[in-house]
């Protein structure tokens, strides 16, 4: 995954602009800090159906094939699960869980671009005890049918089962659709179906299906899924974090949790969007506000705050230093 300065500005700036976490009923909606030193590059999350108040998550490196339950509440893993029957996995960058119940993980990163020929998807029941343990798992080999493309966000409908994944490019993603089922003995192609207007590090969909939220490293968009035509509703109010990679809804559909990489990062909450095309902050931003079709401009405008901070905060160090 590359890297950048406007990434170290936002880790810089993470904790001194971070807005309070909200909380509702449902377990974990607070928001919590990853306390596994194992979990250093979390890249990926998911609310478990069958664990009330447990959010799946994994690292985004090629460490191994490892997913980690952890306890909404506390921060704590409460069990490590690794998957067999599967290669040796390359980028893993999301997971979510379908209505069957089964998680899905997404190996679709690409870090030399976009030059792979083909990209994995593991498909696992979610364990029914909360343990460690090694579960066997169904490996899919996909492919775009427009040619190879990095991705970090994969999504699978909670009514229909069927998977999704949003490509990643600094000029927005775009949305594809996989076969109804996949199948494990044939390549799995996915078709561009749509248009994303963002830089999409994650994405999930509602409880109810009805939405579909993206993130990018400084901003996020919401849209109504429209029966699989997403209609751009408006901006989401994402934390600033020092590398934001993932996200999930709550299971009562509440709440948009946002997670981060690095070592003991925290996964903040915020109101999700109503039905109303409000962004969760209030606002009403929409696809023809000031910020451009994509909701981008809010995005550059944040990473040029980070930027010039962090700019101030080298300034301010090196003076320090040439005082000491």
């Amino acid at each position: 995954m590359r890297r950048s300065f406007v990434l170290l500005a936002g880790a810089l700036l993470a904790g001194a602009l971070a807005a309070p976490a909200v909380a509702d009923g449902s377990p974990g909606s607070g928001g919590f800090t990853l306390e596994d030193p194992r979990i250093t590059e979390s890249s990926g999350l998911a609310a478990s159906r069958a664990h009330p108040g447990v959010y799946w998550t994994h690292n985004d490196s090629d460490d191994g094939a490892f997913l980690y339950a952890v306890d909404g509440r506390s921060g704590r893993t409460v069990a490590t699960v690794t998957l067999s029957g599967v290669g040796t996995p390359r980028d893993v960058e999301a997971i979510s869980v379908g209505p069957d119940g089964h998680l899905y993980v997404g190996d679709i990163g690409d870090n030399l671009g976009g030059t792979w020929d083909h990209v994995w998807i593991y498909e696992l029941p979610e364990p029914k005890q909360l343990k460690d343990q090694t579960v066997r798992a169904t490996q899919y080999d996909v492919k775009y049918a427009d040619g190879a493309r990095d991705a970090e966000a994969l999504m699978v409908h909670p009514k229909t089962g069927r998977v999704y994944i949003v490509s990643k490019n600094e000029e927005g993603g775009g949305l594809y659709e996989g076969p109804a089922e996949l199948s494990a003995a044939r390549t799995n192609t996915f078709e561009r179906v749509g248009d994303i207007g963002l830089w999409v590090t994650d994405g999930a969909f509602s409880p109810d299906g009805g939405q579909l939220a993206v993130r990018g490293y400084f901003g996020g968009v919401s849209y109504d899924w429209n029966n699989g035509k997403p209609k751009r509703q408006g901006r989401l109010s994402v934390p600033l974090q020092g590398q934001g990679e993932s996200m999930t809804y709550t299971p009562d559909g509440a709440t948009l949790l946002y997670g981060s990489e690095g070592a003991g990062s925290s996964v903040e909450a915020k109101d999700a969007p109503g039905g109303d095309g409000k962004s969760s902050s209030g606002g009403g931003g929409s696809a023809g506000g000031g910020d451009g079709e994509d909701g981008s401009g809010g995005d550059f405008r944040m990473g040029a705050i980070a930027l010039a901070a962090a700019f101030a905060v080298v300034y301010g160090l090196k003076r320090l230093f040439r005082r000491g």
